[in-house]
């Protein structure tokens, strides 16, 4: 597993960076760079509760919120796989990467506020989620304007 840090420089609210990552409509289009379609099911982001993470066809992950701070940090603890909508029970292929996490941070700077990103990611998954989650972080800045 490889923890990788990503962070962008955005001049807005942390209230309005926050509701371009965590709204429903805003958060379908940045995370559409990942995979076109893509949509989350959750109970409002709350700590505690499970986030299922989805593709168009119900596949994805689910995972739980282990903190949430409004305009601070959310941090994701992912557990297992969805197929058809429903979690799966943990095997083996999925033991590799349950566990890993994904916690967005907003720190408050002079002229802007900084989004950083710190996630969780198997080898197989390097190369495009280090080309993938700039295009991202883009997105959600152009939201802010």
């Amino acid at each position: 597993m490889n923890r990788l840090h990503f962070s962008i420089d955005i001049k807005a609210e942390k209230s309005k960076i926050w509701n371009a990552l965590w709204d429903n409509d805003s958060y379908r289009d940045w995370v559409s760079v990942f995979f076109e379609g893509s949509y989350a099911v959750t109970d409002n982001w709350k700590e505690g509760s499970t986030v299922l993470f989805l593709a168009p066809d119900k596949s994805g992950i689910y995972s739980i919120v282990e903190k949430h701070i409004p305009n601070e940090v959310i941090q994701f603890k992912h557990i297992g796989t969805v197929v058809n909508g429903k979690e799966q029970p943990i095997d083996d292929e999925t033991k590799i990467w349950s566990g890993a996490s994904e916690i967005y941070r907003l720190t408050e700077g002079k002229d802007s506020n900084t989004l950083m990103v710190e996630i969780d990611v198997m080898d197989e998954h390097l190369d495009f989620m280090k080309s993938t989650f700039p295009k991202a972080l883009e997105k959600i800045k152009n939201k802010c304007r």
